[in-house]
Parts: C-alpha cells; structure tokens; sequence
C-alpha cells in the first residue's frame, strides 16, 4: 500500500484531496470514534485495567489506537486531556503513568501535535464568526483547508493501522514532517487568540512569524500562504478605496479610519476646520507589507473621494491584470498602488485648476487683500469716509457693502470676474489683540508677547474694518477660512497704513495753504518738516511691502506663481500658498513684536500729530476783515502762533525721532538673520 511520507501543505484549493476523499476521512473518524467507544465499554467491563497491567506488544496497540484519537481531539483510555490553570486554560494531554516507560517516551513525543491540533481547531471554530472580520473569515478558512488534509492523513494512518501495518515508531516517522508546521500555526492563532487579533494585525503577526521561522523553510512557506490567504479580502477593501475613494469596510479593519463627524463646509467658516487633514487618517496598526506605501494609499482615497464629492464620477481605470494580490514581490501592488496616486492626484490637481479657476480666484483675493490694484480702496475710502469714522457699534455693515460694491463697480476691479465673492467684515478687535489671541491659541509662531495701544472704546471702522470673501467646495481646501484669516491680518496691517498715509497727506496739502501767511518764528516751518518726515516714513513702509520693486508680497507672489506651475498635487498647491501667506506675514512684521510695536507707535504719532495740525491750520484763515493791513495780520500770525501748542508739536517731534531711531536699532538687530529687515532700515533712512 502506498502511504505518503509528509502530508501535502496546499491552501490554494479548499478540498485539497477532493470532495470524495474528505468525505471518506470523515467516516473513518467517525467510525473509529463509535469503534472506540465500543472498545472503552469493554474495557470497562473488564474491570477498568490499568494500561501497565497489559504486556508491552498489547500497550503498544492500545497506545497507537488512543494516539490516533488524539490527533483529532479526543481522549482515549491511557491519554488524557487536562486544563491548566493558568490564564489562556491551555489544553494538555497526560499518559497513564503505569505505561511501559519507552512506549511513553515515543508517546510524548506525539502529544504537542496533538496539543498543537486543538488549539488550531478550536481557533479555526471560533474564528468562523462574523464579529471578527473578513480577515479572521478568510485566515479560518485557509486553516480549514489545512486541517481537512490534516484529517486526510489522520484517516490513512487510521487505515494503516487497521491492516496491523503501523508501529509507534512508524507512527513518530510518519507525525514528524508536520510537527513544525503544526507548532508555528500553533503559536501564532495562540496569539491571536490571547490578544483578540483582527483585521491588520493579523496579517502583521503572520508576516511577523514567518519571517521569525528561519530554519524550517516549510513551516515559513506555509504562514507565507496563508498570509496570502487571509489578507485577500483586505487587498478587496484597499483595491476599492484606491479605485474608488469609497472604504467598504464593515468589521472596521482597515489601516484608515473616516471621521463622518468632518464636514467639507467647515472648511469655508472654521479657522480652526481639520476636514482635509482628518476626515482620513492612518490607524496604529498597518499591515507590514504596506507600511511604505500606506500615505500614498490614504491621499489616493482621500483625492477620489474629494473629486467625487465636486460631484464628478471617476474610477481609475485598470484591467484584470491589475488586480490587487498579496503574492509575488511587494512591486507588484506597490507599482500599481503609485499609478493609482499619480492618476488620482493629476485628476484632482486639473479639476480645481482647471474648472475651478483656481489661479484666477487667488489672483482676485491677491488684487483686493494684498492691495495691488488698490484704485477701489482709495475710492471706497473717499465714499466711506464718514461711515467708517463711526464707534464699532454704530457701524451699518450694509451701509459698508453697498459702498465697497460701488467701489468696485467703478473701478478697475469692475473688470474681476470674482468681485462679486467680495464683501465686508469688521472685527471686534485691534489687529493687536487679534495677533495676540493667535499667539496665545499657538495659530501663529510669535516668539514674545504682542501689546496693544488702542483701547476698545476708542477704536472706530477704520480699526475695525477688513474684507472677506466667499469660497466654496472645492476651493476652500486652499483658499480656506484659516489662509482668508491671514489675508485678513495682512489687508488690516496695510489698509491702517494707507489710512495714516491718506491723513498725513491731509495734513501735508494744509501746510501748502500756508504759504501765503506771514508768521513770525519757525513753529510752521518745524511742523512742514515733522510732516515731511512722517510722510516719508509712511510712503516708504508701504512702499516696501506692497509695490512691484518691492521685496515682499510682490516677489514672493511671483515664487509661489511660478511654483504652483508645476505642482504635481493639491497637497502641494495648499503647502506653497500657506507657506507663501507665513512668509508675507513674517516679512510684513506682523510676526515681529517688538518692531511691530514700534511701527504702531510711529503710526499713532503720526495720526495725533495729522488730526492737531488738520485742527489747528484752518482757524489761521478766520480773518477779521479783508482789508487788514500787512502789519495787521503780521500781529495776528503772532497771536495765532502763541496759541498753537509749540510745546506739543516739539513733543510729538521728539517722540517720532525716539521711536525711529529705536525702530532703525531694532531693524539693524535683526537684519544679520533676516535681510529684508535692512532693506527696511535702508528705506526708511532714504538710502537707496
């Protein structure tokens, strides 16, 4: 009779020796089990003998007989099963002690199969429940088709026997080729089990084991397989995801979770909105062989499901070879795995650039925030002068829209196919207060704290002021409530300048007025002066942030501009705009507080100093008569200088050349780590 050496290890069929042979092994078990249980009442009726009291040849049968029971889970006379007490209750099997001593020594060596047998058995059983996940599922069944040809062979040593053909000794010849296998998936479904894996782990602990087992090749080959096995269904859930951005998860095991709390709308009115970073992300556990790709497969999902959510149908095209398997080397599914990013990330990229007009709606925001078509801001200034002029609490944000809406209509912006997404908004803070409350939230890196000088109960619109602008899906993942905040802070930081800049030049066309007085002493001229420099102090710190030669919002437009070009993801369209609105607003000083603070005081000079000149020069021309004498008025410019506050405009004088001078120090301080810093000192020094 033909009896096989090893039993044959193939999971790739689920009846490995086909349908009939199974069926035959398993009324061989069965009628050896009724067989058995006749011989135990025999047994029993012959007045329950111990197995030593019968001759070694009779032990040997009796043993070979109780083995074989043993090796598919059930207890015979002379073998015993025991529960040990300790916390996973393992299953052991014991001998009669009164057993001829070289016949338990050959038995002993048999039991951890048959130990090793019921812990995979009783895994395999409890793991075909459908609360432990399509991985468990499809592990158990691959350990199924393992046992059924374990169970094959059982039977054909079973049938060896029964024809007097089978010793003990051929019994451990036989058992030995399997005594590895059977350990190695003994140990891992024992931590399976004590540790209630699913889904990644298990896959994890496969891979994991078998790379552990370096000396027996077929026990190695074998947790290969299986790993194969049970991680097919876990390719079906990422092969979906990556094709279709849809996760088809019902057990919860795949390596990304999704948050449905996370709303793609949070992303236009939500400053602090974690939709896009969030809504998916990466679990703990990631399966090994997928750890290198496991980004890539989270944006390839995340880009389908972002373009599906535009309301576009898109599925990644591949064909039948491109199916997803755990088999062969990892460059199998890698490769295919990047194709599906790349294809994900172009489509995504050129439907917002594309359909969107991503470019021209940043360009809008740059024209109105950024001011480089700042015609409508002077005219909406003009027209809204009175308005804006108000306390906060009596502002009419309706009032400012209708206004801002005739700005743009009359001027070059009428020409903005976005200006309509413009509207106005007010702050319930100072730009100060609002840099501090980001400082203190940790939104901005600001290394020391920010002060403010402007009280709330004195602040009107013009503090209050700024401009918003309405995004939508899918442009809000980079025009965002979190990067409109910055452009917010930047169109604040410059609209207050030209509101200094705007009174100063009041100021300055007063003092041409004066020319044809005579005054006696140098008071008007000291203040031409002072007006002079506070102009140009002014002029040139715009100068410096805002217009073409300058080295800030312009340059660094253009930097970004030429990069966004050749961006190859959405991922890196949002990564240079945050990181080009970080760089203005280092380089606009707002993230300086102690220069920032100083520009704030020369600017509040500078509106005192406007608002007392613009007070004071219009009763010079309140003339008694029109024909007063030379000598008349020379006496009255005299009476009229004695009333104008020469101490204060000395003051005011003294106080900008303090806090100059001490902005110029702060300046050359900072210039060796940041050069644009002495390009400012330079400006406001007129050295060019």
């Amino acid at each position: 009779v033909s009896f096989p050496a090893t039993p044959r290890w193939n999971i790739d069929r689920p009846y490995l020796t086909g349908q009939f042979v199974y069926e035959v092994s398993r009324l061989l078990i069965l009628k050896d089990m009724l067989n058995r249980l006749l011989f135990s009442c025999r047994r029993n009726n012959d007045g329950d003998r111990a197995i030593g009291l019968f001759a070694p040849s009779v032990q040997e049968l009796l043993v070979i007989d109780d083995l074989l029971f043993a090796m598919v889970g059930i207890e015979g006379k002379s073998i015993r099963i025991t529960r040990e007490k300790s916390r996973d209750k393992a299953l052991t099997f014991q001998v009669d002690p009164s057993m001829d001593l070289s016949i338990q020594e050959l038995t002993k060596r048999v039991l951890p199969l048959c130990e090793n047998y019921m812990v995979v058995s009783q895994f395999n059983e409890s793991r075909l429940q459908f609360k432990y996940g399509l991985v468990n599922h499809a592990f158990a069944a691959a350990l199924r088709a393992i046992l059924q040809d374990y169970h094959a062979m059982v039977a054909q040593l079973e049938h060896q026997f029964r024809l007097a053909r089978l010793s003990l000794q051929g019994l451990w010849f036989f058992c030995q080729p399997m005594m590895g296998a059977m350990q190695a998936l003994a140990v891992v479904v024992r931590k399976a089990f004590v540790k209630s894996l699913s889904g990644a782990a298990v896959l994890n602990l496969l891979q994991g084991q078998a790379a552990a087992i370096a000396g027996d090749n077929a026990a190695r080959t074998l947790l290969q397989k299986l790993t194969q096995a049970a991680s097919a269904p876990y390719f079906g859930i990422l092969e979906r995801w990556i094709h279709e951005g849809v996760i088809d998860d019902p057990y919860g095991e795949f390596f990304i979770d999704e948050n449905k709390a996370l709303q793609k709308e949070s992303l236009s009115h939500d400053f602090n909105a974690t939709y896009w970073q969030q809504r998916y992300s990466l679990k703990n556990d990631v399966p090994g062989f997928l750890a290198s790709a496991a980004e890539n497969i989270l944006t390839t999902g995340k880009y389908l499901d972002a373009i599906r959510e535009c309301g576009q149908n898109v599925r990644i095209p591949f064909s039948e070879d491109a199916k997803l398997t755990n088999s062969g080397s990892k460059r199998h599914y890698l490769d295919k795995i990047n194709v599906a990013y790349n294809f994900a990330s172009a489509e995504l990229l050129s439907l917002i650039v594309r359909k969107f007009d991503l470019m021209g709606r940043l360009r809008s925001v740059k024209h109105y925030f950024l001011l480089d078509q700042g015609d409508f801001l002077v005219h909406f200034m003009d027209i809204a002068k009175e308005e804006l002029a108000k306390r906060p609490v009596a502002l009419s944000l309706e009032k400012l829209q209708s206004l801002l809406e005739l700005a743009l209509r009359t001027s070059v912006a009428a020409s903005d196919p976005y200006h309509e997404d413009l509207t106005c908004s007010l702050e319930r803070s100072s730009l100060m207060v609002q840099l501090r409350s980001f400082m203190k939230n940790g939104i901005l890196k600001i290394d020391s704290p920010l002060e403010s000088n402007s009280e709330p109960g004195s602040m009107t619109g013009l503090e209050t002021f700024t401009l918003d602008y309405k995004t939508r899906w899918p442009l809000s993942l980079v025009i965002s409530r979190k990067a409109l905040t910055k452009y917010q802070l930047i169109f604040r930081h410059l609209f207050h300048c030209k509101h200094v800049e705007r009174q100063l030049s009041g100021t300055w066309q007063a003092h041409q007025a004066t020319r044809g007085l005579d005054f006696v002493g140098h008071s008007i001229s000291r203040s031409y002066v002072l007006c002079q420099q506070m102009l140009h102090f002014m002029q040139s710190f715009e100068h410096y942030m805002t217009f073409e030669v300058s080295i800030v919002l312009e340059p660094n437009w253009h930097v970004m501009d030429t990069k966004l070009q050749s961006a190859k993801s959405i991922d890196e369209v949002i990564q240079l705009h945050d990181f080009f609105l970080d760089k203005c607003l280092k380089e606009c000083i707002l993230l300086w507080p102690h220069i920032l603070k100083s520009v704030e005081k020369l600017k509040s000079l500078c509106l005192q100093y406007a608002i007392a000149i613009q007070w004071l020069i219009p009763s010079l021309y309140t003339l008694e008569s029109p024909a007063e004498t030379k000598k008349t008025k020379r006496c009255r410019g005299q009476r009229l200088r004695m009333n104008s506050n020469v101490r204060t405009s000395r003051q005011m004088e003294n106080d900008f050349r303090k806090e100059m001078k001490e902005l110029l120090s702060l300046l050359s301080s900072s210039s060796q780590t940041e050069p644009y810093l002495a390009h400012l000192a330079q400006g406001l020094q007129g050295q060019h």
